[in-house]
């Protein structure tokens, strides 16, 4: 079997342990599926993934092209990767009202699958039909988690409770019913829509009030104060940590010297602040600045339609310059479009939503103009060139056009690639002259601010012992965020260990990888071509991405 099969084989591994995933990718093969979340369900998981493992690593590297060297890199750190997650045990204390947990992000991503034939049209109804099923897995794994120790935070357990509340008092609101047959699928949209609309009286309402009912009875009165939200405060949590924290980086960098890491970075952010405030606010103390940044009505947007005219704007400009910046460019611009309004009140400022492969929905970046007077204007720019052009846009949409490559490569995710490639943009994009005024530059900053909080708060948390209450305060006193935002941050790397590590520690491997191409190309170094290796495997680790940038400099000589 050649690695780019065993790459094939991982792929079906892992869209069979997420088909949900599958079918948002456009891979529309297991529509009837959901995730199988009991214990057995991520043993087989587990077990297959480490047979696949113990093939890889047989194969000789010496005898591969450099493409198949490059697979055999990944498939063996995607496999280290997965079977590192799996073995935090997530599910069972990840009991937050937002997509990280498995019962919302289920609810929150099943109403985003298009349905353009029969055959999802019955995959969608299949679904529905055995949320009933997925929801009392999640419980019994809440269960075994508190008998075992591994125990949620009570805010965010008293939060889901809520969160499940609203969420059945409203069923004529409920996402679930926006799913319908697109025109041609040969779907008879009344039968569907009858059948759709029982289930979700007569099974999935049911099931998620028994859910809700769980929660509060049996996971809730066990929950840790906000005092101990952290992973260390777990058995086994310091592990489970360096586990995560391995994972979303990909590489081996301890808590400590991530910890490290994001106060430096914060301490080397100070003069950019003084040089861009001094023209900005007229000061050069960084406290004024980020306190003019979180209180001036000036910072706000007017209204919606400014908000979203600024963000196309923003795109726009991104889009037209970049061939100056990029030799390979998708094959397709990046829709701009406004959060749907049933979703905006609980959905982030912007997010990408990537293009589906069959054509279903393309690469899109969201706006969100729910109380826009409420959102940050100088953040705006930086935004959209991070989850847009030339950000995840770029990234993600090339990679899906790589059709030379392995569809694992093309298709999965790694997180310190993915979010180090947008927050490297945001840099680059002051590079191509992108910004209009000095109020974006200083948005730039700010984003820079939020992620390096981020490497010493989630850090703080999770290895050492940091309250919620003490990386709301370090928040505060080192970024422009508002109060709710921050506490809405703090919450979410509570939720997500690890994960809010990846943004800056990509970043800084790929300005370190492309500062060595610089040094040794000299004159020859050219930026297009930097920028088309990097983007030309598909996501890679870190320590991958290093080596591929090296062969192709080594290939300059």
């Amino acid at each position: 079997m050649t690695i780019a099969q065993l790459a094939d084989e991982l792929l079906d591994v892992l869209l069979d342990a997420a088909p949900l995933e599958a079918s948002l990718l456009g891979i529309r093969d297991r529509e009837d599926r959901l995730t199988d979340y009991t214990e057995a369900g991520e043993t087989a998981v587990d077990r297959r993934l480490a047979e696949l493992a113990e093939r890889a690593r047989a194969v000789d590297p010496a005898g591969l092209s450099p493409d198949d060297r490059v697979t055999r890199s990944v498939v063996l750190r995607q496999i280290e990767i997965e079977r590192d997650r799996l073995a935090t045990r997530g599910i069972e204390y990840t009991v937050v009202n937002s997509f990280f947990a498995p019962a919302v992000g289920t609810l929150s991503e099943l109403p985003l699958v298009g349905i353009t034939e029969q055959a999802h049209a019955d995959g969608y109804l299949a679904r529905l039909a055995a949320l009933p099923t997925l929801f009392a897995a999640i419980a019994e794994r809440h269960r075994s988690g508190v008998a075992a120790g591994r125990l949620p935070v009570r805010r965010l357990a008293e939060a889901t409770v809520a969160h499940f509340e609203r969420y059945l008092a409203a069923p004529a609101d409920d996402p679930l019913r926006r799913p319908e047959p697109a025109p041609g699928s040969g779907a008879d949209t009344g039968a569907f829509r009858a059948e759709r609309d029982r289930l979700l009286t007569d099974v999935v309402y049911p099931a998620v009030g028994r859910y809700r009912d769980a929660v509060a009875a049996d996971v809730v009165p066990y929950g840790r104060p906000d005092d101990r939200p952290g992973l260390s405060w777990l058995p086994g949590g310091d592990d489970f940590y360096a586990r995560l924290a391995r994972g979303h980086t990909t590489t081996d960098r301890t808590p400590d010297q991530l910890h490290q890491t994001g106060l430096e970075v914060l301490a080397r952010l100070t003069d950019e602040y003084a040089e861009v405030g001094s023209r900005v606010f007229g000061t050069t103390d960084l406290r004024d600045i980020l306190g003019r940044l979180r209180t001036d009505p000036a910072m706000r947007w007017k209204d919606g339609d400014e908000l979203l005219a600024a963000a196309r704007s923003a795109i726009m400009r991104a889009e037209e310059v970049a061939p100056r910046w990029f030799g390979r460019l998708p094959s397709q611009s990046c829709v701009v479009e406004a959060v749907p309004a049933a979703e905006a009140p609980g959905a982030p400022g912007a997010y990408y939503m990537q293009p589906a492969l069959d054509g279903s929905r393309p690469g899109t970046y969201f706006a969100n103009t729910h109380e826009a007077e409420k959102r940050d204007r100088y953040s705006a720019e930086s935004v959209a060139f991070h989850e847009g052009v030339p950000g995840h846009h770029f990234q993600i949409t090339i990679s899906q056009e790589l059709t030379h490559l392995p569809r694992l490569r093309r298709l999965m995710g790694v997180t310190a690639y993915d979010e180090g490639w947008g927050l490297y943009t945001e840099r680059l994009a002051d590079e191509m002259s992108l910004y209009s005024d000095d109020v974006a530059r200083l948005g730039m900053l700010s984003e820079d601010s939020l992620r390096a909080c981020r490497l010493v708060v989630d850090t703080g948390l999770h290895a050492k012992g940091w309250s919620r209450q003490q990386a709301v305060d370090f928040m505060v006193a080192n970024t422009a965020t508002s109060q709710v935002e921050i506490e809405t941050e703090v919450d979410r790397y509570i939720s997500a260990p690890g994960q809010a590590l990846a943004y800056m520690v990509g970043r800084l491997e790929i300005q370190r990888i492309r500062a060595v191409a610089e040094a040794a190309l000299g004159d020859a170094f050219d930026i297009r071509a930097f920028h088309d290796v990097v983007l030309g495997s598909g996501a890679l680790p870190m320590g991958v991405l290093d080596e591929v940038v090296r062969a192709w400099v080594d290939g300059q000589g």
